[in-house]
């Protein structure tokens, strides 16, 4: 069966996905999977049409819901499952407090909302108040490491490659790893509730397919990664997308199963709730259906083979 499977944006912390295709992992299963991009990114839902998954976070999954509880849209498995964004400062600050953000020129991410929304209700369980901050939060990630470089920033968020490229340069310094934080729900695969129904096979035949990936991601290093997804990434050296990997893999950015954790799910609800983007307090079963996940963790499939 032929699946259209709808990219989010391009990431290098969305390369199990790309890895699923440079692997042949779809393939094993039976299945034509065609990636596409999504029309529009920003901090909108592109809702899944007829034959279609898409991947991208689950707060956007929820937001639609709250616009519209009839969409009937829900997350059916899990590849990260931590927040993948880091603070990387000017200074070395071995021993960072969130606190210590107080009066620092920080540049926040602008392409997407989620970062902000984490990294706000990280400071808003710390007691720091966002008055404190010397926000730039206009700048875009390439924009706000090339502050960061000249002094103009003292503290920029982003993700990967620019914590490692920053860092490789001598410039920069992690200060803050928000996976760190623990379980936060961040990007699934996600389709229609009235698809799961018409296809099971094939939402089951997808979890396996990246499960066996997972798992073939956990017992390989950085550098096996980068060479199986450097394509999805020309004018990006492999080794800064080994860094980059072997960085997510230390962080447990990554999901090494399909399911989806609870506490991951509740604790991004309550970071949106707390930013007033829902109003809605969704339960796990709202947003969540792992019955396929929950069935290929108990067939345990093989890894896949060495691609």
């Amino acid at each position: 069966m032929r699946i259209t499977l709808i990219e989010n944006f391009r990431a290098v912390f969305y390369a199990p996905f790309y890895a699923a295709s440079a692997l042949g992992a779809y393939e094993q299963e039976g299945l034509e999977v065609v990636v596409k991009p999504a029309t529009h990114t920003g901090g909108g839902f592109q809702t899944p049409q007829e034959g279609e998954v898409s991947w991208g976070g689950p707060l956007r999954l929820m937001n639609t819901l709250d616009k519209n509880p009839q969409a009937g849209v829900v997350a059916f498995c899990e590849i990260v499952g931590r927040d993948p964004f880091f603070l990387v400062g000017r200074e070395p600050n071995a021993a960072f407090r969130l606190q210590d953000l107080a009066g620092k020129r920080i540049g926040t991410v602008s392409e997407v909302p989620t970062p902000w929304i984490c990294l706000r209700h990280d400071l808003r369980l710390a007691g720091v108040a966002e008055s404190g901050l010397q926000r730039k939060a206009d700048g875009t990630m390439p924009e706000n490491a090339a502050a960061l470089r000249s002094g103009a920033l003292d503290v920029i968020q982003v993700f990967q490659p620019f914590a490692a490229q920053l860092q490789a340069e001598g410039v920069g310094h992690v200060w803050y790893a928000s996976a760190s934080r623990g379980p936060t729900s961040y990007t699934s695969f996600n389709t229609t509730r009235a698809f799961l129904g018409r296809e099971p096979d094939v939402a089951l035949r997808m979890c396996r397919a990246m499960y066996r990936t997972q798992k073939w991601i956990a017992t390989r290093a950085g550098a096996a990664l980068a060479d199986a997804v450097a394509d999805y990434f020309p004018g990006l050296p492999k080794h800064a997308l080994s860094a980059s990997f072997d960085g997510y893999k230390a962080l447990g950015v990554w999901n090494r199963t399909p399911l989806l954790e609870r506490k991951g799910l509740e604790w991004l609800r309550d970071a949106a709730l707390a930013e007033g983007m829902l109003r809605t307090h969704f339960r796990y079963e709202d947003c969540v259906d792992m019955r396929f996940a929950e069935q290929v963790v108990r067939e345990d499939p093989p890894a896949l083979g060495p691609g």
